[in-house]
């Protein structure tokens, strides 16, 4: 049996927050020390991930500063709700503390890392799914059917020309809705349908199909 393939979720935040990150370690010989203070801010759809450097007066040395860059990153490949990848976020650095012999580049990177983990608990967190650009071409007797099928997978049916015998219906549908389009279109047409897809854009998911999601991945 073919496994149906992944939907690849993404995770975001829907508020903002500042809080520290410390990671303190001490067992004989040198110790770790790591100290950062982060603003973690929701950013427009596709924007990705910024970092914000706003350390004044050598707070955090500056050769520390990329670490808590690299223990961010690393934490967002691993959201909260579903272990997806954490986009549109800024992060701001503000400030932090430092230690003369315990402090290193793996101290802030661990600090920088349970910050922003930290974070996610607290900002919202929101599944965002990816939505295709379907279009589906369908001879006329069965356009009623395949609209309405498009509207009862979430769909949002954006256009529809005529085209010799046919109609061709543009829709934007999210993937998880249409995993099994082809054989589920064909006995829908009688076999005289044709449909192309591509990606198009993430879009938060809503609230009783996330938790539809989570119920899902947690039985599987």
């Amino acid at each position: 049996l073919l496994k149906e393939p992944k939907v690849p979720y993404r995770e975001t935040i829907k508020a903002s927050t500042q809080l520290q990150g410390k990671y303190k370690k001490q067992s004989g010989g040198k110790g770790q020390f790591g100290d950062v203070w982060i603003e973690v801010k929701p950013l427009p759809r596709g924007s990705g991930y910024e970092f914000v450097d706003k350390i004044v007066g050598g707070v955090i040395p500056r050769n520390y500063i990329p670490a808590v860059d690299k223990g961010i990153i690393e934490a967002m490949k691993t959201g909260p709700l579903t272990k997806n990848q954490v986009v549109d976020v800024r992060v701001t650095l503000y400030d932090g503390s430092h230690h003369s012999v315990d402090s290193s580049e793996m101290a802030f990177k661990v600090a920088g890392s349970m910050a922003f983990k930290k974070a996610m608990e607290v900002c919202k967190p929101v599944l965002l799914e990816p939505i295709m650009e379907m279009e589906v071409t369908v001879p006329d007797d069965c356009m009623g059917d395949v609209i309405g099928d498009l509207n009862s997978r979430r769909g949002k049916v954006v256009g529809v020309e005529p085209q010799a015998n046919s109609q061709v219906i543009r829709a934007e549908v999210p993937m998880a809705e249409v995993l099994r389009y082809a054989p589920e279109l064909r006995s829908m047409t009688s076999d005289r349908g044709m449909f192309s897809m591509e990606f198009s854009k993430y879009e938060e998911v809503p609230t009783h199909q996330t938790a539809k999601i989570l119920e899902s991945m947690d039985k599987a």
